[in-house]
């Protein structure tokens, strides 16, 4: 941040722009410094605990085993620069992937655990990725054979790794080349680029947020830091580690502060997350709002002792207040804390902490982190507004992504000359610097001229008895521009919901052109690997079911 901006906020306090504390210094050092520092001052505690696999380190040997998976890549060519894809549901391997590309500079490119081959293939060759490391296969995905049919399309890749091959377990129980190791991160730099991360590409293909060191290690860092981590914490992370919630808020929180990573499955399985919080005596569980959800609504939920859960991170998309309240009150979790962020931004720029009040914990994504700035300007003309107003929320810091992938026009769009990353979601900014997010900018219904924020909507729909969750979106209509229709999950032991009982509980509860003229109840939203709603393909299919193309 520059002085000017930081003054000009204290000089104006009624604008939405604020920067966070700066007393606590930022890290300088590259991942794997940190890493090493950390061991030795932890050395003997647990780092890392796969529980389906039955495999658990301590500090001294996580380090061993980075070091030496980062000697084997070296052995197969694998360079400072070199994109490095690791394609893989949670496992023990992918974090030591992670650690071991830091150790020798090399990028990791995340492949997100869904993709098919068209998408497979994008990434492959919009990033250039030499080397892939990847899981055979999982559920229905058989990654063997999907790297078998890209690899001849894709000419920089020149190897590829299957976790549990003869490669693998070659690396993995190969020498550690400690002088070679050394020397390698001599030449490493905080500022240089050292993780490919793939936006959701709700419209077209994705674009590649290119982050570096000092990016992703500061804000795992401060993220630990602001929910008190310590080497006495353990925590469960459930949520994917291709994306930043679980490499960066996940890993990285965990080693600034030598604290615990527990992996409790692959993918994500509520009661294969509270077993492994009973059996690891976890401190902290992580999650999207949906598995938080799901893991309150299991028959069985009473039977598992989270006495040890004092935290927490739930983010991803907005927490229902109802949800939130049932984590602190049943789950133990009090200082479960609020994020907000995105890939582009390391991903965290707004967290609540500890010491707020519960209202600021389920009305709030909380305030400006450390050694970060934002505000709240008029989409149109990129002016801060005042508190209180909704607009777009912009951020700026060590947080703020290097750029996509070779994809400078891109960059420009997102980033402005005086280095503010624009975020594209709508929010309001209050008097004390606390941030509500109201939703995407495209997601904003203009009904007759109205613009209706789909947030509001669904708050209210959760107080329906019957509606366990809830998503609003726009659909075309030919008198009103957007009409309101409501996709809904009922709780247990109902199985239908119409739009006219809707109509009849929100009547004079919530404004008339508020109220969804449809109502669709469906098992399961369609979702993102990471959590994410994805209502771009709720508008589709609604179309389709309306009969409105």
């Amino acid at each position: 941040m520059t002085t000017s901006d930081l003054d000009s906020t204290q000089r104006d306090p009624a604008v939405s722009q604020t920067a966070g504390e700066t007393d606590v210094p930022l890290l300088t050092e590259t991942i794997p410094d940190n890493l090493a520092a950390t061991v030795e001052r932890f050395g003997d505690r647990d780092a890392l605990v796969d529980v389906q696999a039955g495999r658990r380190w301590t500090y001294t040997e996580f380090l061993a085993d980075v070091r030496r998976l980062a000697s084997g890549l070296h052995r197969l060519g694998i360079r400072a620069g070199d994109r490095v894809g690791v394609w893989s549901p949670n496992r023990w391997e992918w974090v030591m992937v992670q650690y071991a590309t830091a150790e020798i500079g090399a990028i990791l490119v995340n492949i997100n655990p869904s993709y098919r081959v068209h998408e497979l293939e994008y990434v492959l060759k919009q990033s250039e990725i030499k080397a892939v490391l990847a899981a055979p296969q999982f559920k229905d995905s058989d990654y063997t054979g999907m790297l078998a049919q890209t690899q001849p399309n894709c000419p920089e890749l020149e190897i590829v790794v299957l976790f549990g091959d003869e490669e693998w377990e070659s690396m993995m129980s190969g020498p550690t080349h400690t002088e070679e190791l050394t020397e390698i991160r001599a030449g490493l730099s905080a500022d240089d680029a050292i993780n490919i991360q793939y936006t959701s590409g709700t419209t077209g293909f994705p674009k590649g947020a290119t982050l570096s060191h000092s990016n992703i290690l500061n804000n795992g860092y401060f993220v630990g830091e602001t929910i008190h981590y310590s080497e006495v914490d353990r925590v469960c992370i459930p949520v994917p580690f291709y994306h930043c919630f679980g490499m960066v808020m996940g890993n990285l929180a965990c080693t600034t502060h030598g604290a615990c990573m527990v992996i409790p499955a692959p993918a994500f399985d509520p009661t294969a997350s509270l077993r492994a919080v009973e059996q690891e005596k976890c401190t902290s569980l992580y999650g999207v709002p949906t598995m938080f959800i799901a893991e309150l609504a299991l028959e069985d939920f009473d039977s598992f002792d989270l006495s040890t859960l004092r935290t927490g991170i739930m983010a991803g998309s907005p927490c229902p207040e109802s949800t939130m309240r049932q984590v602190i009150d049943r789950m133990n979790m009090e200082e479960v804390s609020i994020c907000y962020g995105m890939t582009e931004t390391s991903p965290v720029s707004t967290q609540t902490r500890s010491d707020d009040s519960l209202d600021r914990r389920v009305s709030t994504v909380g305030r400006v982190g450390p050694h970060l700035e934002i505000k709240i300007v008029d989409p149109s003309t990129g002016e801060a507004l005042p508190r209180g107003q909704a607009g777009e929320f912009c951020t700026k810091g060590y947080s703020v992504m290097l750029g996509y992938w070779n994809q400078p026009d891109k960059t420009a769009e997102a980033i402005n000359d005086d280095g503010w990353m624009h975020t594209g979601d709508i929010g309001e900014m209050d008097s004390d610097g606390y941030v509500t997010i109201t939703g995407r900018i495209k997601d904003m219904v203009i009904r007759g001229g109205e613009n209706i924020y789909p947030r509001e909507v669904e708050e209210f729909l959760y107080t329906h008895p019957d509606i366990l969750d809830a998503q609003v979106i726009g659909v075309p209509d030919p008198k009103y521009g957007e009409e309101l229709m409501a996709w809904v999950r009922l709780k247990p032991g109902r199985d239908d919901l119409t739009a006219e009982q809707v109509r009849e509980f929100a009547a004079g509860k919530l404004a008339r052109h508020k109220i969804p003229r449809y109502v669709h109840v469906v098992d399961e939203f369609p979702m993102t690997v990471t959590g994410k709603v994805r209502k771009v393909d709720m508008r589709e299919s609604s179309i389709e079911i309306l009969g409105l193309a």
